[in-house]
């Protein structure tokens, strides 16, 4: 097993980063050619499901034996008031990113804002592919990009470089949105390899997704105006909505202080 180990683990982040891209693929293709119909997406819905349990049984079960250090990454369900506290504090990230974007993009080339603009059907699309944007994909990322590419390397040093590794391979991924996926992907990685737990840095991303969900519906209601360009990808929400993340991100900041994560 010692020789095998020795023989997996520089290559690690990369069979990782194809099993995730495989999983992916898989997981994605009852929407091929723009299918949007309820029952693909409860098929892609159902699809992801297994796939996240065969990775959960993989980081679980397997890589711990084959690598002993992956041991002392822990699967375990945080407190619920530390994954809130996460949650709340999500959504200023969200903001950060788009600005980070945006201003490094800035400095090659200009960049479109227009406002965003919902109909009601497309709205409804939006709200079917956050369930799994939401709710299943950022588990199997996580445990595909970061708990799975991570965790073979005991080596602080080790583990962040593997971190870069996959945050620019998970930009790749996400092609339109190269920049802000892999500032993203940087921020799940360094907060994985600092509390060693996987859900810890499920939970930043499911609050980023939950984020861009509800921006989309924030304006088809008509509560404000938010701008957006699509190439390269970046989302800047007006002062009221940067307030709220703001006074959000305190209040997720001081639960965490009081658990003292």
């Amino acid at each position: 097993m010692n020789r095998l180990s020795h023989i997996l683990k520089p290559i690690m982040p990369l069979l990782a980063a194809a099993y995730g891209l495989m999983l992916i693929y898989v997981t994605a293709m009852p929407m091929a050619g723009g299918n949007e119909s309820i029952g693909s997406h409860v098929l892609s819905w159902m699809l992801t499901l297994v796939a996240i349990a065969l990775t959960y049984v993989l980081v679980r079960q397997v890589e711990p034996r084959v690598f002993p250090e992956a041991k002392h990454f822990s699967l375990k369900l945080p407190m619920p008031a530390a994954l809130l506290g996460l949650l709340l504090s999500a959504p200023l990230w969200s903001v950060a990113e788009g600005y980070v974007v945006y201003g490094l993009t800035s400095l090659l080339h200009s960049v479109q804002m227009e406002p965003i603009t919902y109909t009601l059907e497309e709205l409804r699309e939006d709200l079917l592919a956050s369930v799994h944007a939401v709710l299943l994909a950022p588990i199997l990322e996580e445990l595909c990009y970061r708990q799975m590419a991570i965790s073979p390397f005991r080596r602080r040093r080790a583990q962040i470089i593997v971190c870069v590794v996959m945050a620019l391979l998970f930009g790749i991924l996400h092609v339109r949105n190269f920049l802000g996926a892999s500032i993203d992907a940087m921020l799940y990685g360094l907060v994985f390899i600092w509390t060693r737990n996987i859900w810890y840095a499920v939970i930043l991303h499911v609050g980023h997704n939950l984020m861009a969900t509800l921006l989309a519906v924030y304006c088809m209601l008509g509560f404000g105006e938010i701008q957006m360009s699509k190439m390269p990808v970046i989302i800047l929400p007006e002062t009221k909505v940067v307030l709220a993340a703001v006074v959000m991100a305190i209040i997720g900041l001081v639960v965490l202080k009081k658990l003292r994560i």
